[in-house]
Order: C-alpha cells, then structure tokens, then sequence
C-alpha cells in the first residue's frame, strides 16, 4: 500500500509549492516611481478617488499615445532574473479614447525596457506584451501576464522584443546579440503603455484611470523538504513526515504543497529532493 501510494505520489507531485512575494502599488501612499505622460496637451495626477478604489493615477492627454512607467523602483529590477516566476498586472478604466471625436481602441502593453547595449537609431531594446487592445469601458478591468521562465533565450508565446528589424517584413525584434533573459537582466524600466511596437497612430484623446500595479516574485526554496537543516534529505526527514501525518492545522514546514494535510503528495515531494542538498 505504502508503496503504491509512493508511486503516485511521485507521479503528480512534481515541484514544491513556490513562496511569493507581491510589491501591491495602490497609490494611497503615493506615485511609489509611477510616472504618468504629462506635456502641454495633458497631464497625469494623482487622485484620491475614483480609484479601484480611491487613490490612482489619472491621465487626460491628447497625444500619439500615453505610458505609465517606473525607472525607480529597484525591487522590480533586482527580481526579474532572480526568481523563477514573475507576475506582473495592474488595473485600467478607460473613460473615453477617441480620434477626432470617433471612439477608437489602441493597444496596451506592458514593456520591459533596457538602456544599455542600444544599437544605433534605438532609444531602448524591450521586451513587451501585448494585453489586448482597450477602448472606452463601463468599469475596472484587471490586465495580467506571468512570466514562467526568466532564464529563456527565446521570447515566451505572445512575447516581442525590440532593437531590431527583422526581414522581409521588417517587424520589430531583438538584435541577434539580445535575448529575453538579457534583456530582463538589464532591465531599467518597466511600462505599461499604448504605443505598441511596429505601430504608429495620429493624435488621440485620453482619458483613462491607472490603479493596483502589481508584481510578484515566486521562488520554490532550493531545499524544502531538508527540514532539520542538515543538508540532507535523508530517513530522518522521512521520518519527520510519518510523525505528521494527517491534517496540519499549523504552518508545518512537513507539509510541502500546503494543502493543510501532511500526506503521500508531501511523501513524493520529498523524495523528489532525496540525497544531498548542496548545489
């Protein structure tokens, strides 16, 4: 019996649950480095309501396009090649966008900007997604994508990249020196914008309402089922999880997939670990 509950154990549980943590921009302390476009058709300001809820950024412009963006904040930065998952999201109520009076949509993206290594020509090499595209909306909608792989050399599906041209159509793309991982480890700005790359659009009124950026960082530990901190998974952490099993109305550390329950899916984590912990 233990041994088949091992076997599927095995079978379907493949990775420990990861540890998250979220940096939630609500703007009730503040821009927190949020920038919104300003010039001399517009402007963006800080509001105390109308939010979702309350405190966001407001932006009423009458330009190509509009951005919000953070060059600032330096734990967007510092996680986005030092954690195995990254979400990133934020909330957008779009009030009007028209083109001369004719309601339009435009495209919202989300940008990953880097400085350096620019080829000529080029005011950044990026990495961006496209949402969808937005127009006037009756209320908040939430925009989100995960990034699931930050080491990859290849751009992720739905994923573009900047810095070059690529023929016969000439479509943007990354220079043949650039890849995603690069470019998210060089990263000095992140955008969520309206001027999709390869795309050009005449002046346009905006008036649309920024609110809850969020951006999560998820890690598995490197030896979680090590839990008397040895440097071992070994019969002693076995035996630590037949000593719990059952329901775990604690934060027990045996219980690996956090269900509330130490049982065979923990069973089969561990062993998924067995032997030395050291890299």
């Amino acid at each position: 019996m233990l041994g088949t509950m091992l076997v599927a154990s095995l079978a379907c549980a493949a990775h420990a649950v990861q540890s998250c943590d979220e940096d939630l921009v609500t703007f009730s302390d503040g821009p927190q480095g949020w920038i919104g476009t300003t010039g001399s058709t517009g402007d963006t300001q800080l509001e105390k309501t109308g939010g979702n809820p309350g405190h966001h950024l407001h932006t009423v412009f009458n330009n190509f396009g509009i951005e919000f963006y953070n060059d600032t904040n330096a734990a967007y930065f510092r996680s986005l090649l030092s954690h195995d998952e990254i979400r990133i999201g934020v909330d957008l109520k779009v009030e009007e966008i028209d083109f001369f009076g004719t309601p339009v949509t435009r495209p919202w993206v989300l940008e990953i900007r880097d400085y350096d290594d620019v080829p000529p020509g080029y005011l950044w090499v990026s990495v961006w997604y496209l949402f969808e595209w937005v127009g006037a909306e009756d209320d908040w909608r939430t925009f989100g994508v995960t990034i699931t792989d930050t080491t990859s050399s290849e751009l992720p599906k739905g994923w573009g990249g900047t810095g070059s041209e690529l023929p016969p159509n000439y479509e943007p793309s990354l220079p043949a020196n650039r890849t995603f991982a690069s470019v998210l480890a060089g990263a000095d700005e992140i955008a969520f914008t309206t001027y999709q790359p390869g795309w050009a659009f005449g002046f346009t009124d905006f008036d649309v309402r920024f609110d809850n950026v969020r951006f999560t960082a998820c890690s598995a530990p490197e030896c979680p089922a090590d839990f008397n901190g040895d440097g071992l998974v070994d019969g002693e952490d076995f035996s630590r999880v037949l000593s719990l099993w059952g329901d775990c109305d604690q934060d027990c550390p045996e219980d690996l997939n956090r269900n509330g329950s130490v049982d065979s899916p923990d069973l089969g984590l561990m062993l998924g670990y067995w032997g030395s912990c050291e890299p």
